[in-house]
């Protein structure tokens, strides 16, 4: 119960900021939408393709398609005032992550499989929504050049996985996951934590060679 009201929150805060994207591409209310639902639940339904985890999330609990749809249209109506609170939405957010990462992870557990294949699908659930969002808005993927958030929701994955593995009650490893992914992600945030970056500097000649070889393919 816990998980599922967490989860309700989370997608409704992230299909807000996925409106608010859409809004600064001046895109129609259909892609309001579209952007949305991609945010918000495009994580867990490229988790249950790659794991062949059908139904699909949203196709078993029609529901959740429909809080991210109007939860999109809202955001139309009320822009200004998600603005105004956007430091309420980074906390939301942040929550979120961890929730989508638990529940991912959760499902692969419950298929059998490895724990490695555990921890990717709690990444692909919690990043992927932000991924589908930003290369529908052709920006550059915010979550792997931004403070620690791919790196929050694998650290949340093997965290879960870990605890339970030891035997611990869930309900424990739920809150404990949750409380201290969330705080890691927050600490991210207020002193901009990142991984070292790697970073290739062209030189003229170089750009002008990359550019023949674009063209010639």
């Amino acid at each position: 119960m816990l998980l599922t009201t967490l989860y309700i929150i989370g997608i409704t805060a992230e299909a807000m900021t996925g409106a608010l994207a859409a809004g600064r591409r001046h895109m129609d209310w259909f892609g309001v939408m579209l952007v949305a639902s991609a945010t918000a639940i495009g994580g867990g339904t490229v988790r249950d393709i790659l794991l062949g985890h059908y139904p699909l999330g949203w196709v078993a609990n029609p529901q959740y398609l429909a809080i991210t749809c109007l939860a999109g249209l809202l955001t139309t109506l009320i822009a200004p005032l998600v603005v105004r609170f956007h430091k309420v939405f980074v906390l939301l957010d942040s929550l979120g992550l961890i929730v989508f990462s638990i529940i991912g992870c959760r499902i692969a557990m419950d298929m059998g499989l490895s724990p490695l294949i555990c921890v990717v699908a709690a990444v692909v659930t919690g990043v992927f929504g932000g991924l589908l969002r930003d290369l529908i808005c052709r920006r550059q993927p915010l979550v792997l050049h931004k403070e620690l958030y791919a790196s929050v929701s694998f650290f949340a994955g093997c965290m879960y996985y870990g605890l339970l593995h030891f035997g611990l009650e869930e309900t424990l490893v739920t809150i404990s996951t949750l409380v201290v992914g969330f705080i890691l992600r927050m600490a991210a945030v207020k002193f901009s934590w990142r991984l070292p970056v790697f970073r290739i500097e062209e030189t003229e000649s170089e750009g002008d060679s990359q550019k023949k070889l674009e063209h010639n393919a």
